[in-house]
Order: C-alpha cells, then structure tokens, then sequence
C-alpha cells in the first residue's frame, strides 16, 4: 500500500477523540430515563390526579371539541392527535390510558365515554380502529375554565404547541379515581373514593385547616371501589391514610340463598376490585379438582347486562354454606388484598400522602385555581366596562363625534382628535371607529347603561372576593358542593370490621343482608358440615325465617322493628319444622337449611333472614311455626271467627293441613296453647273476644274446628292470639276512616291493659275493644302481646304509639303516621 493510501486511515487533524468513564456515563444516562420516567409518564400530579397522557388525551379531547353533548369519534382519531401534537410515545401507551379512562370498573367516576368494546375484568379492549369515544360528563370539571388563565401552559415536545401543566380540577381527582403506575425505584397505588365522601372532607378540610385525620375519616371512611363488594378489617386504611402506605382485605358480597327446591347456595354479586368472574370460576374448579375445596357441586356464571354479576355456587346438602364460603375466601380471588401507597408528584417532587396532604394539595390548588379565575374575569370586566365608558360617550355626543370623523383625513387624525375633544384612551377612540351605526339608538344607550351598572357591580364582587380569603374560600366551597350535588353517587363498598359494621355501612338493607353471612363467624374452628347444635327457629314481622345459634328462648324488649319476630321454636340445627301458611298447610322444612344468624349480647339482627315464600313454594303468607315432632297443642283461628286446638299427629309428609278450612276463609293466627292459656280473636268491627284453652277440645288436624267468635254482617277476625301471662299483656288496635282501602286512612289508635277485658265463653261476639269516631268504622290493625308494644310504618321505621289508655271501650288517640306493623 502506498503512503497516500495510509494517510487516508489517519484521523483527521481536527477530529477530537475523548474517554469517558462507561459507569459515569450509565450513571448519568439512567439517572435520565428515571427522571423521565418519573415526571413525565408514571406517576400522577397530587392536584389533577392525572398523569400526564391522560392529562393530554382529556385536554386534546377538548380541544377537539369531543364533548358529552357532540357525537362518538373513532379512537383512532384521538390517539392519533395526542401522539401527533402532545405526547411523543407510541399510540399503543396512548390507547391503554385512554381505554381505563372509560372502564366503569376500573375508574369510581369515568373520564371517557366509550362506545364499542372497550373490554371487561376478563378481556381486553378491541383495536382503536373499532371502538369510538368522547368526553364524560365528569371529564368536563376537569377541564374548566382552561381559558381563563386558570393554570400554566408549557410548549409540547417540539414546542410547536402549548399543553396545560396541570387541570383545574373541580373535584379530587386523585382520590375519587385512585391511581397505579411503576416508576423506577417508586410506583404509586391509590384506591378510589367516593366524590361525595372526597368533597365533604375538602370542604371541612378548608373550614377547619387544623382537622387531623381522624376527623377527615368521618366524611371519608375508607375506599369506594367501582364494583361495590366488602372491605373487611379498617387498620389498614387507617395506617394509610396517616402515613400514605397501609393494606386492606376486599371480599366479594356473597349472599346464602336456596337456588334448587333442595340445596342452598352462595350467590355473588359483587367481586373484589379489578378481579373478574371467570378468574373466580377457573380457581373454584382447580381446588375442587385438587380436593382443597369441598361442599361444592356446581358453579354457575349467570351474569347479564339486565341483572349484572351473578355467580351461583351450589353447596351440597349437609355441608355448612358459612363454612363453604371461609374456604372460598381463603382459597379463591373471593378474598383479595389492596395495598396502598399514595406516591403523587408535589411541586415536582414525588412524595408519600396521607389522606389530609392529598385533599391539602388539591384544596391549595382549587383556591390558587379560583383566584387566577377571578383575576382573570376581573381583568376582562374592567376591559369592558372601559369600553362601555367610552361607548356611552360616543352615543351621549354622538352629532360631535360625527362631525370629527367626517372632517378628518384618515382615521388616525381622527382618533387623535376623539382622544383629545372627549379624553378617551386610545382603546376607547378605536372602538368608537369601529362602532356600526345601529349601535347608535336609543334602546343601545339604555343596553350599554344596563351593562356599566352591571359591570360595576361584578368588578366590585370580584374585587371583594380577591381582597378576602374567607370569600374566596367559600366561592370554593360553593363550587364544590355543586359538582358533587351533580356527580355524586351513594356509596358501593361496604366497610366492615371483623365482628360487623364499622363505618360506610349507608348502604340499603339488601346490601347489609348479602353482607352479612360473610362477617357473621370469623371461620376458625367451623365444621364444615353442620353440626346438630341446638338453635331457635325465627319467624320474623316481615315473614322471613332463620335460625339463631343457642337453645335459650328470645326474650322479648326494646328493638327495632326491623330485628322484630312474631314466632320462635327451639330446635336443634339438624332436625325439621314445620310452616303453617294461611291457607291452613303446614309446609316441612329443614332447619339446616335457613340461613344462620349469631345471637350478640348487644342484641340481634334479623336482616339477613329468608323470605319464607321461596322456601315453601307458595305465595301464602306464614303465620306460624309447627314441631312435627312435639306433643304440644296448638291453637288457631280464622277470619271467620272458627278456633281450634290441634292435637299432636307425627306425619312423615312433605305437607298437610292442620285445618279443614270453608272456601275464602283463611288463617290468622296460629301459636302453641296450654290448657291455661288464653284465646284472643279480636274482628274488624273492633270487637275482642277472651276465652279460655280450656273450652276448646283438641282435635284432630281434618277437623274443621269449632265456632270462636260469632261475628255481625261483613265483620271478620283480623287476628288470633294466644296469651299465657294476660298480667303483662296490652291490647293495641288501629281505626280507620269509613271507605277508605284496607291499609290506608287511618286515623286513632288506641292501647289497652289486656287485663281489662273480661273472659267469656266460646262462639260470644266479645266486648268492645274501641269506641269508634264520627268516619270511623273498622279497626284496620290490632295486635295482642307482651309488653312493650311497638310500631313501624310500611318502611320499618318505628312510630311511636299512644299511651296506655285504662279506658277498655275508649276511643283512639290520633294517629300521626301510617302503621304498617305491630309486634
């Protein structure tokens, strides 16, 4: 090779070649993507609560003019305008934000309203080029007021556009929607809230700056997620919200119901967040298969658009449904954990939040947002109004002005010399120049003189709130309350401790009732097959059964309506009863079979007992409780005023009757009864019948019975009671107006010492009970028992009754509100 052809392998005379260390360089280089990674893709803003592609995809929506009001645009469409003019990743990162924006059961409140597939808890979304969506209404609060200098604006990537640096954010972002992502080093996991919860505690939080958390968790007690279920156990909520990391138990709601003439079953309606029903279903099948679960033979996804999640889990017969779901809880996504680590960008920095720096950085925010807003319009106003001043100038001398304008060359020497003959701004003369004649009636003068006084009075307020902190602070509040009334939803997840109701327990009573079974044992040292424990069989007020744990009788006193029974039999928890039914059929049943209640020192709760219609078959209303097995007498009477007394018969059937009843009479009450005990009918035209046991002779149960109570014209027994200590018993009776419907037009009741009324022989009409008033003429309720006597309306809130009235034939005390029930 010649020396020129070396010469070429030489390096340039001015080419530079400088070492660096490679562990510098990788130091530097990660410190970079980690920053980057940090602040511009994982983690939130503490004010907005969005990062910062969902920020862009929420701004250009708007932008774009995608509002709830517009039609649905391709997605495609979006994500090609945020990748394009905002956010330089992939349009795959773009997609994925946007998709959980407008899932129901990702987000508490959905950003995006979608159209199209955008996937469940067990699929993923279809392509963009599929599905469309647009801006939900809730979006909107995030993004108002952008155009009035309400935050900073920061050039795009290639600052060829400007992007909002963060949202005004009506509402907490942050905490109503949570939010997850992994950065390096750090990632962030906040659980969603309820919007009305979050703004109760914003607002107490700027009405009382020094509130500690405790205080806060009184408007906010622990998460709202998207899917409802049941969060178990508040420590951890508690610990995260003092210190912004803390963990929490989810549980699905499970509810025991009969789902097959002869099996019971768990129903779920509700799951864990973020944990769908096939995951539920393939993990039941590979522990039943594996052995790890027993008592189970079937499960059944039921789940629809119309009726939502249903999953149906059949137990086998003999095995404890209580038992069956610990094992599900302790083996299947049933029973799921959140862990909370409240990771936000504050001032740049990212940082660990409580539950009050969260709601103190977005209050800071709403009220910085709030005053730039005012200033804003106040600047804007005082614009106007300076050209109103100058209007009404021009129209008060309009013939000089004129005359100035059409003797001027240009329109410069005309605005010099407006200026200087009227002292306007230079403002003000370009605005007259520009004025069409039109404006130049009368009606324009009285418009523009309407607009000063009203710019003046809005100048004034603006100026008032900006020079008042307290009047800022409740322009916020105001505005707060406002978004909550329009977007606030109740409340879906129910907050319990281990032993019941802890806190966020709003929720309606089918909620608590499906709830319940799942906190009522702690599932340690449970049988999984039930054991013949002895129990009281319960009749309720409202016609539902149960069983409760311990032999001992329930002893009757102060409750609610709600946890009130009308019969009770002891029992052991494998043995059967029987149902007697209005129409006169005693139905058998399993004991095992009704769903178990704990009895608790501080009283106990019939809430999650079964209606009776389902388990017997019939729409005929139950009205007392049999044991197949005793030799006990029972007593009954009817509406047409027939008694008996039944004597013991062991039958091996399913069903039969315990009285030949006459065509369209019925039962209306029915009790155990000893010899001495007393009978009580009481009819509709408040009439009381007392007789004793002892004048009805047993019979056997295809026996008709006897005549009770004789009764006058359309009069009939509107109940049967059956009293062993008549010193502690009350009589209580309803009138109602004349015409009026059956259970409406009430208007005295009236309670009475039971004592008072005397005994007579069997098949008399009895003795008054009331004296009706002038549009009175029947008793549309009575009740014979213990005291005390208690009432609830049709709702099951408890309405007080009268006094004891010593007047046996007396009249009624007027009836405040409607009564539904008496027991």
């Amino acid at each position: 090779m010649s020396k020129k052809d070396d010469s070429a392998l030489l390096p340039a005379q001015d080419e530079r070649i400088s070492e660096i260390d490679v562990s510098e360089e990788m130091r530097g280089s990660f410190l970079e993507y980690a920053v980057s990674v940090i602040y511009a893709r994982a983690l939130p803003d503490a004010r907005d609560g969005l990062k910062p592609v969902q920020r862009r995809i929420l701004y250009q929506m708007d932008q774009m003019g995608l509002r709830p009001d517009k039609g649905h645009v391709k997605s495609q469409r979006v994500v090609g305008e945020v990748m394009g003019k905002l956010h330089p990743h992939g349009d795959s990162a773009i997609y994925e934000a946007l998709v959980r924006l407008a899932q129901p059961f990702n987000l508490r409140l959905p950003l995006v309203d979608g159209h199209g597939n955008f996937g469940s808890l067990d699929d993923g979304p279809a392509a963009a080029r599929y599905t469309e969506a647009r801006m939900a209404p809730s979006a909107l609060d995030l993004v108002t007021d952008l155009d009035e200098d309400t935050v900073d604006f920061v050039p795009n990537y290639d600052n060829q556009f400007m992007q909002p640096e963060v949202l005004p954010a009506a509402f907490p972002q942050l905490l109503v929607n949570g939010a997850s992502g992994i950065a390096v080093g750090m990632a962030t996991n906040i659980a969603p809230h309820n919007l009305s919860e979050t703004i109760a505690a914003a607002i107490h939080l700027i009405e009382h700056p020094e509130a500690d958390t405790a205080q806060l968790m009184r408007f906010v007690p622990g998460p709202d997620l998207p899917e409802g279920g049941v969060i178990v156990g508040l420590e951890g909520i508690k610990e995260a919200y003092e210190t912004g990391r803390g963990a929490f138990k989810t549980r699905a709601k499970v509810s025991i119901e009969r789902v097959t003439a002869r099996k019971m079953g768990l129903v779920v309606t509700e799951l864990p967040y973020m944990v769908g029903p096939e995951k539920v279903i393939e993990k039941i099948k590979e522990n039943v298969n594996s052995g790890r679960l027993k008592g189970i033979s079937s499960v059944q996804n039921l789940t629809d658009r119309i009726h939502g999640l249903r999953l149906v889990i059949e137990v086998k017969n003999g095995f404890n449904p209580e038992a069956v779901l610990q094992q599900l809880y302790a083996r299947t996504p049933l029973e799921d954990s959140f862990s909370i680590n409240a990771v936000a960008l504050v001032d740049g920095q990212p940082r660990t939040l409580g539950l009050k720096e969260m709601l103190q950085v977005f209050v800071d925010h709403r009220l910085g947002v709030t005053r730039r807003r005012t200033a804003f319009r106040l600047g804007k106003a005082k614009d106007r109004l300076h050209l109103v001043e100058g209007l009404l100038i021009a129209v008060l001398d309009i013939d000089d002005v004129i005359a100035i304008i059409r003797s001027s060359d240009d329109a410069e020497t005309a605005r010099e010399r407006l200026m200087t003959a009227f002292d306007l701004s230079e403002i003000q003369a370009n605005h007259i120049l520009e004025l069409r004649l039109r404006r130049l009636t009368k009606f324009s003068r009285i418009e523009l003189e309407t607009e000063r006084d009203q710019l003046s009075a809005t100048i004034g307020e603006l100026e008032a709130i900006l020079a008042d902190p307290e009047l800022l602070r409740g322009l916020v509040i105001s505005e707060l309350r406002e978004v909550s009334k329009r977007l606030g939803t109740p409340r879906r997840t129910l907050l319990l401790s281990s032993t019941g109701i802890e806190a966020g327990a709003e929720a309606d009573p089918a909620a608590l009732a499906a709830a319940l079974p799942s906190v009522s044992r702690s599932g340690r040292g449970m049988d999984l097959q039930i054991p013949d424990d002895p129990c009281v069989v319960v009749l309720t007020a409202q016609g539902a059964l149960a069983r409760v744990e311990g032999g001992d009788p329930l002893e009757p006193g102060p409750r609610a309506f709600a946890d009130a029974w009308i019969a009770q039999l002891a029992t052991t928890a494998r043995s059967q009863i029987a149902i007697v039914t209005e129409d006169g059929v005693a139905h058998r049943l399993e004991v095992v079979d009704l769903p178990a209640l704990p009895r608790f020192d501080t009283g106990l709760s019939f809430a999650a007992a079964a209606p009776a219609a389902p388990l017997l078959r019939t729409d005929s209303r139950p009205v007392g409780l049999l044991d197949p097995n005793s030799e006990a007498v029972y007593a009954m009477g009817t509406a047409r005023g027939v008694v008996k007394r039944l004597k013991p018969d062991h039958l091996s059937r399913d069903e039969w009757e315990v009285i030949a009843l006459e065509a369209g009479d019925r039962l209306v009450g029915f009790a155990p009864s000893r010899d001495e005990s007393q009978l009580v009918f009481v009819s509709s035209d408040a009439q009381l019948l007392r007789t004793g046991a002892d004048k009805v002779r047993p019979q056997g149960r295809t026996a008709s019975g006897m005549a009770g109570m004789k009764l006058s014209g359309e009069a009939e027994a509107i109940g049967f009671w059956v009293v062993d200590a008549p010193a502690e018993a009350v009589v209580v009776t309803v009138a109602a107006a004349q015409g009026a419907l059956p259970g409406t037009g009430q208007t005295t009741a009236k309670v009475t010492p039971f004592e008072l009324y005397p005994i007579k022989g069997r098949g008399g009409q009895g003795v008054r009970a009331q004296r009706f008033l002038k549009g009175e003429d029947r008793l549309d309720l009575a009740w014979v028992g213990a005291r005390p006597a208690r009432a609830a309306a049709a709702d099951g809130h408890p309405v007080d009754l009268p006094a004891e009235d010593e007047r046996r034939d007396g009249s009624g005390s007027p009836v405040m509100v409607p009564i539904g029930m008496i027991g």
